[in-house]
């Protein structure tokens, strides 16, 4: 039986019994392992490189600590092992050097007798581990190695978490059901907008989905801190300056306790501000500060720091509103940084029959019935009714229709009379005559696009997947001409 070797690196004793040996399985490569080796002792330098060269590492030296963080920002680097107590820039002292040069390198610290609580210390500061002198040749390989297989799984585990975020981005949107190209558009926008610090206004209709587009966004934000939601509109107008900024204890009649508003709880995140149209003045001019400069003040409290993403939504036309005076313009113009409109239902018809399915399993699961089979005139129905509220009114229908049914099949009678009566219109068709110039063609389908949209170029460039500012431009040389 071949004895363990035992050397004092203080003493460079002579090495033998250097035969590569298995005493484990593995579970990584010993070829990948690299390990970056630090003494001022020349001969514990040769010694430790031919052990380590001898079970297949690849080992590198160093005499001094600058000399190692040199080697790692030139080389891919599994483990640092290195001398505790050396001249100039010590052991612990590499060790947080290395936290910024190489951060994924696992650090193994070798300590003589009576340095063990200062060995303790630098595991504290990030080391992986460490060894006592004299050195025994099994140990030190076995350490090094349990410390590369950690690098390993550590950078493993970054791989698949970096892959698991890709698959969330890339996958359909939570809560999001269509793929229209009206509703694309909409996402397209906002997920190019997400990872950016800008203020967004979502435009749009009453249950078109407004608080999912800002979810999409917030989710692909990047940010640590929460989603915080404030329906602005189901707010009495006295409490909505204390919902938003908190107040201090005694800051006004009944305020017994301190609260933290909603701003102080999006901290690090996104504050989603549903209907701001319905803001008051005064409260305008508080949220305006807060844009401006970060910090507000809770009522009957000192100044506070904000830190959070603001998206904001309404289904008014802010932009009149501010010229009719009914909203301050500067802080419209500090919202509108990005805007994204939310299709109405009517111009996304081509989703129906997919939320239907999605509210017809949704809802036969909550009522606990088997999922009901849309009839084909039923079908026909749902898709020309012209869904004055939007997703939220058919999801209603949708409801009473499971809930109501005598049969395993949604058919016409299952419907209200408002949807069983819809006839599909043919306003979406136009045709032109063989050899019509394409300028000719493009100014009508524009012209009528803008009718059907009721003048909204916002929405009408979503409609036909161009730019807001080509329609403004193409309008304006039409009107030129």
């Amino acid at each position: 039986m071949t004895k363990p070797l035992e050397f004092s690196p203080l003493a460079g004793a002579r090495l033998t019994d250097c035969h590569p040996r298995k005493t484990e399985s593995h579970t990584m490569s010993e070829a990948e392992i690299t390990v970056v080796v630090v003494d001022d002792e020349e001969a514990n330098l040769v010694s430790l490189r031919k052990i380590f060269q001898k079970e297949g590492f690849r080992a590198l030296t160093a005499s001094s600590a600058q000399e190692a963080l040199d080697l790692c920002r030139q080389h891919r680097v599994d483990v640092v092992l290195t001398d505790l107590m050396m001249p100039g820039m010590s052991g612990i002292d590499l060790v947080k050097a290395l936290r910024t040069v190489a951060p994924d390198a696992e650090v193994v610290l070798m300590t003589a007798y009576g340095t063990i609580e200062t060995a303790v210390e630098a595991m504290r500061e990030g080391a992986y581990d460490f060894v006592e002198k004299p050195l025994k040749r099994l140990h030190i390989v076995k350490t090094v190695r349990k410390a590369a297989e950690r690098h390993a799984l550590v950078a493993e585990n970054r791989t698949l978490r970096n892959e698991l975020t890709a698959l969330k981005r890339s996958s359909p949107v939570r809560g999001i059901v269509g793929s229209s190209s009206a509703l694309r558009h909409a996402l397209d926008i906002a997920t190019t907008a997400a990872p950016s610090t800008a203020t967004v206004l979502v435009l749009g209709e009453s249950g078109t989905g407004k608080e999912l587009l800002a979810r999409h966004i917030h989710e692909r934000s990047g940010l640590d801190g929460p989603f915080v939601g404030v329906n602005l509109s189901a707010l009495p107008e006295t409490i909505v300056e204390s919902e938003l900024f908190g107040h201090e204890r005694g800051a006004f009649t009944g305020a017994v306790t301190k609260r933290e508003g909603r701003i102080a709880q999006a901290a690090g995140g996104t504050l989603f501000l549903d209907e701001i149209g319905e803001l008051s003045p005064a409260v305008q001019v508080k949220l305006l500060r807060v844009l401006q400069e970060g910090e507000y003040e809770p009522l009957g409290g000192k100044t506070v720091k904000a830190s959070f993403r603001l998206i904001a939504a309404t289904n008014r036309d802010l932009r009149q509103a501010a010229r009719m005076g009914e909203f301050r313009e500067d802080l419209y113009y500090r919202l509108n940084v990005i805007a994204i409109t939310s299709p109405p239902l009517r111009d996304r018809r081509d989703d129906v029959p997919l939320l239907v399915d999605h509210f017809l399993a949704l809802y036969a699961k909550k009522n606990h019935r088997e999922p009901l089979v849309t009839s084909r005139e039923a079908l026909d129905k749902l898709v020309a009714y012209d869904w004055p509220g939007n997703v939220r009114e058919l999801e209603n229908v949708i409801e009473r229709a499971v809930v109501l049914a005598k049969n395993t099949s949604l058919e016409v009678a299952d419907l209200p009379d408002a949807v069983a009566r819809a006839e599909r219109r043919d306003e979406a068709t136009m045709s032109f005559a063989l050899g019509t110039p394409l300028a000719e063609i493009e100014r009508r389908v524009l012209a009528r696009t803008l009718e059907h949209t009721q003048g909204d170029k916002q929405l009408a460039a979503q409609l036909l997947g161009i730019s807001a500012r080509t329609i403004y431009r193409k309008v304006g040389s039409d009107r030129d001409d």
